[in-house]
């Protein structure tokens, strides 16, 4: 979720990540939030609205919140809040936020890690981005962020090269997925309500506080 800004020749989109949990540091905030402005500024995208081409930027910001309660991710109203909750465990063994339109998830550490671009995926989902339905994209170039794991894809962009389609290495590594310009269109951002201050909302409230889970 974020509070987008019209800004002379700029669309900017600002968001906070706070991260809470016992694998939450000022360090992984950091970076989760470094990471998500990298990949989505990476593409140099543009938006038209209103007639008027605009680049679309990213502003993230990432806190550890030490003292974070359920009550403050229930009562929040501020757009640009996002509240992850970070462990070294996670049933399924995934990361996930819940749901399109979101400001709310769970994370495993090692899945963040190393440029992986889950944390830029998720973000995505936040925004109101799904997964793609074809999700045979061989002949098409690098994934574009919204691909899952199990994509197939040419044989440069899987976990092995070498490997047959499906097989085991036969699907797209998640770290060769990219930001492309179709995701920032996907994001219908021509349709956001702008005041009169040039501000608008993307994604919404889903204020989840979450348990850690145990194995």
């Amino acid at each position: 979720m974020g509070e987008v800004e019209l800004n002379n020749n700029n669309l900017i989109i600002h968001a906070v990540i706070f991260i809470y949990g016992d694998a939450a540091n000022d360090d992984t905030a950091k970076f989760i939030a470094a990471d998500i402005a990298h990949f989505w500024n990476d593409v140099k995208g543009t938006a038209i609205i209103r007639n008027k081409k605009y680049n679309v930027l990213f502003s993230m910001e990432g806190i550890w919140a030490k003292q974070l309660q359920p009550e403050m991710i229930y009562e929040n109203t501020n757009p640009r809040n996002n509240y992850y909750r970070i462990e070294e465990y996670a049933t399924g063994n995934i990361s996930f936020v819940d749901g399109l339109n979101s400001n709310t998830g769970y994370f495993k550490l090692d899945n963040l890690l190393h440029n992986s671009t889950t944390a830029a995926h998720e973000f995505g989902h936040s925004l109101g981005l799904d997964h793609p339905h074809n999700l045979d994209i061989r002949g098409k170039g690098v994934p574009g962020i919204m691909y899952p794991r199990g994509t197939i894809t040419d044989p440069e962009f899987q976990y092995d090269p070498n490997a047959e389609p499906l097989a085991p290495g036969g699907t797209m590594s998640p770290f060769k997925r990219r930001v492309v310009q179709h995701d920032i269109d996907n994001l219908q951002l021509h349709t956001l309500k702008f005041n009169s201050n040039g501000i608008a909302v993307l994604g919404g409230f889903s204020s989840i506080w979450h348990q850690k889970h145990l194995p």
